[in-house]
């Protein structure tokens, strides 16, 4: 069962429900948490009367009773065994409380990871990073402590509270009511404040995902900050964003300290009437003095699980609001998927056709991109696009491998709809090298072989040479093992673009699929990449998508692009006797002397 599957199987229940099911997939270190716990508590509950006992022996061996020493060594020897026995069992509690967390916390984050991997296109065009990064950190982290701080705690507590509070009221219910008085209030007390704290953690949580974001941002584009000498920009804004995080923390921290005050008032303020209701009766003669410290001692054992109730409705209120957004995005569909019964991609021709394209984003229905575009190109062709921004060059490129789903129309591989077929034979076929070239931090070597990192040196060497790379990389004092920077900073954008290109060619695809893959090249590189890649090309589906005419110019087909329409299609000689669209942007880009002239008379 996949850890996705794992997760989903609590589907329909609530988000606590969900996290219990989770921790009963571990049932053996659930129930040894759970039974060190009990053990623990009823060891902590012999603690005050053998205190009470142990001094009430003292009292005898004082007043020189016969046979007390003894008994005095044995309730001691008792009490330290009572005691090692409470710190091995707690301890135990504590051990595998966290181990539960833990393995239910690994199976959350593997469950995360799986969904973002799986998340369409349309999914990461409108969510934040810092909000992914958010569900699977601090909500993830809500969840895995909600075993130890929540389960955990209401059968420490139970107990605790539940058990000694029997065993006080038994023993003198007057003392007992007065020892327990504190209680009440402290339960009120802590509780409220928890929710308080809840609440502007929730708060504070926002904010600091807004200083994340700044941080982030400002990460991502220290060049252009240094470049422009934004710093003291960058500063105020970060500043702004630390400041509203720090005054949300001051105001916890004044909520934490009041109640910490008054719960601390309550508690000594009930020893006092233990004190002196309870010397009087040992005055009297209707108590012993053991008995009275034993009741002080248990005022002081209930004393932090009382506290701590308040923290039992932390705990719940942080796992259900953790757990429900936590939830909620594993719950998510995934709207680019294998439908059923899709077919793995079984090529033949390799021709691919766009019949009557339509397309939208999912996040502006209304807004057609794309508008009955039709073409087709078979193997060994090359298709060259061209167009002004926006009019949906890059959109045709992202529909080929299913990174968006079709609105209207289709688009097949050889006579085969692409949304009929298996995700990973599709994009094992088809190639999409974009102009934003992303490089992981490690070698070159295994930058190149990311889709096959078993693939052989050699195979890394020619894949680099059709993109006039090798030569660059042997150069470097390490080679094929040099490290690039984060996102490859180490590298100009040219070495990106062909380092791109180079990792695309390893997979050996049957359509490729150049997005202004070349724009950071200079036109003498671009030229032998070109007249590299038409040996490699006469086997395949080329499209080549540019700004740039001479990038496109040797295509057996062009299509000028506008506003979602195919307006002009031809090959290049075709296109400039035409003299529409594609005619005017050569003559800009080509013969910009004519324009210089024309300025000069």
């Amino acid at each position: 069962m996949s850890h996705v599957a794992a997760v989903h199987s609590g589907r329909g229940l609530g988000a606590l429900w969900r996290i219990l099911v989770l921790t009963q997939r571990h049932p053996v270190q659930m129930w040894v948490t759970v039974g060190a716990t009990v053990v623990a508590c009823a060891l902590q509950l012999m603690v005050p009367r053998l205190l009470g006992q142990a001094v009430d022996q003292a009292e005898g061996v004082l007043d020189g009773g016969a046979g007390t020493t003894e008994a005095l060594w044995g309730t001691a020897l008792l009490l330290l065994v009572v005691s090692i026995g409470r710190g091995i069992f707690t301890m135990l509690h504590n051990y595998w409380g966290e181990a539960v967390g833990h393995h239910t916390a690994y199976e959350l984050r593997m469950a995360v990871y799986e969904k973002i991997q799986r998340l369409s296109f349309s999914y990461h065009d409108r969510v934040h990073t810092g909000d992914l990064i958010t569900v699977g950190m601090i909500d993830l982290e809500g969840v895995r402590m909600f075993f130890a701080t929540g389960v955990l705690r209401v059968v420490l507590l139970g107990i605790l509270i539940g058990v000694g509070a029997y065993m006080l009221i038994t023993t003198d219910w007057l003392l007992g009511l007065l020892a327990l008085s504190f209680v009440p209030f402290v339960a009120w007390s802590s509780s409220v404040a928890q929710l308080r704290l809840r609440a502007t953690w929730l708060r504070l949580q926002e904010l600091l995902q807004n200083v994340s974001r700044v941080l982030e941002e400002n990460l991502g584009g220290i060049r252009v900050v240094r470049a422009f000498a934004g710093q003291n920009h960058e500063m105020a804004k970060f500043d702004a964003a630390s400041d509203a995080a720090l005054k949300l923390a001051h105001r916890r921290v004044d909520i934490r300290v009041n109640s910490t005050s008054a719960m601390n008032f309550s508690f000594l303020a009930a020893m006092c009437l233990v004190l002196w209701v309870g010397g009087e009766k040992v005055i009297a003669g209707e108590m012993t003095v053991g008995t009275l410290a034993s009741f002080l001692t248990f005022m002081t054992i209930l004393q932090m699980p009382v506290r701590q109730l308040g923290l039992l409705v932390n705990s719940f209120a942080r796992a259900s609001t953790c757990g429900n957004r936590l939830f909620a995005f594993l719950d998510l569909e995934i709207e680019i998927k294998d439908e059923p019964g899709a077919q793995d991609l079984k090529l033949a021709e390799g021709t691919l056709r766009f019949e009557n394209v339509d397309f939208a984003y999912p996040s502006a229905p209304f807004r057609p991109v794309l508008t009955g575009v039709s073409f087709e190109a078979r193997k060994g062709q090359t298709i060259g696009i061209v167009g002004p921004p926006g009019s949906g060059k890059s959109t045709i490129a992202h529909l080929i491998p299913r990174f968006y789903d079709v609105t209207g129309g289709r688009v097949t591989i050889d006579g085969q709809d692409v949304r009929a077929l298996t995700l990973a034979s599709l994009r094992q076929a088809v190639a999409v090298v974009q102009q934003d070239s992303f490089l992981f931090t490690t070698n070159i070597e295994n930058n190149i072989a990311y889709g096959d990192p078993w693939a052989k040196e050699t195979r890394i060497a020619r894949s680099a040479q059709f993109a006039q790379l090798h030569n660059c990389i042997i150069g470097l004092p390490t080679g094929y093992d040099t490290i690039v920077g984060e996102r490859g900073v180490s590298l100009s954008g040219g070495q990106r673009q062909r380092l791109n290109i180079a990792r695309s060619l390893m997979l050996r695809p049957t359509i490729m699929v150049f997005d202004d893959s070349t724009a950071a090249v200079d036109a003498g590189t671009e030229q032998r990449i070109r007249t590299a890649m038409k040996r490699f090309a006469k086997d395949r589906v080329t499209l080549v998508i540019s700004h740039r005419l001479s990038s496109l110019m040797h295509a057996d087909q062009i299509l000028f692009v506008d506003e979602g329409r195919i307006v002009e299609r031809g090959t290049h000689e075709e296109l400039l006797a035409l003299g529409g669209r594609y005619r005017a942007l050569y003559d800009l880009q080509v013969r910009p002397g004519d324009d210089q002239q024309e300025a000069a008379q």
